[in-house]
C-alpha cells in the first residue's frame, strides 16, 4: 500500500528544503507546491479565486505523482496550507479545499517549527507571524486528529527526525 508524507509548516520552515532530500534518500517522487509555479506565472497580487486555481494544480500533481511511485510519496504542502493561507487572508475557504482536505488522506505529517532563520523570497509575506502560523498548524492536525509530529532543529537535525519517524512508518510501527 502506498503511504504519503506531507510536509506543512509556516513560511521558510525548510519544507521544500526536506521534500527534496526525503525523496532522494527514500529514491522517490515528491510534490513540489504548486502555488509557487503559479504566482510566478501570474503578474499581478494573488486573490481568493487563485487559491481555488492553485488547489487544483496542488491535487492534479499529487494524483498524477502518486500513480508513479510504488510505496511513498513526499507532499510539500496540503490543502491544509491552503486551508490556513484562505482564511487568513479571505477570512473564508472555498469548498473545494475543504472537502479535499478531509478526503485526501496522508500517513504522517512532518510539522516543520519555526527555528530555522527566516529567508525573505518575493512570495513570503509573514516573517513576524510564524509562530501563530505555527501554532495555527497544530491546532488543525489536533483537531482533525491527524498522525504529525514536530520537525525541528538544523537542517541534517530535521531529515534525521523525519527520516526516523518515516522508517517507523514503513515498519508500520507509527
Amino acid at each position: 500500500m502506498k503511504k504519503k508524507i506531507a510536509i506543512v509548516g509556516p513560511e521558510s520552515t525548510g519544507k521544500s528544503t526536506l521534500s527534496a532530500k526525503l525523496a532522494a534518500h527514500y529514491t522517490t517522487e515528491w510534490v513540489h507546491e504548486y502555488a509557487r509555479e503559479y504566482l510566478n506565472s501570474i503578474n499581478r497580487p494573488y486573490n481568493y479565486d487563485d487559491l481555488k486555481l492553485i488547489a487544483k494544480g496542488q491535487i492534479e500533481e499529487e494524483d498524477r505523482k502518486l500513480e508513479d511511485v510504488t510505496d511513498l510519496l513526499i507532499c510539500d504542502t496540503t490543502m491544509l496550507t491552503l486551508k490556513i493561507w484562505s482564511e487568513y487572508a479571505f477570512k473564508k475557504c472555498d469548498p473545494l479545499i475543504l472537502n479535499n482536505l478531509e478526503s485526501r488522506k496522508y500517513n504522517l505529517h512532518l510539522l516543520c517549527n519555526i527555528d530555522l532563520p527566516w529567508v525573505s523570497d518575493p512570495q513570503r509575506e509573514h516573517p513576524d507571524k510564524r509562530k501563530f502560523f505555527f501554532d495555527w498548524y497544530e491546532k488543525e492536525l489536533k483537531k482533525q486528529k491527524l498522525n504529525y509530529i514536530i520537525i525541528e532543529g538544523k537542517v541534517g537535525e530535521r531529515f534525521e527526525s523525519a527520516v526516523k519517524a518515516i522508517d517507523k512508518l514503513l515498519l508500520n510501527k507509527l
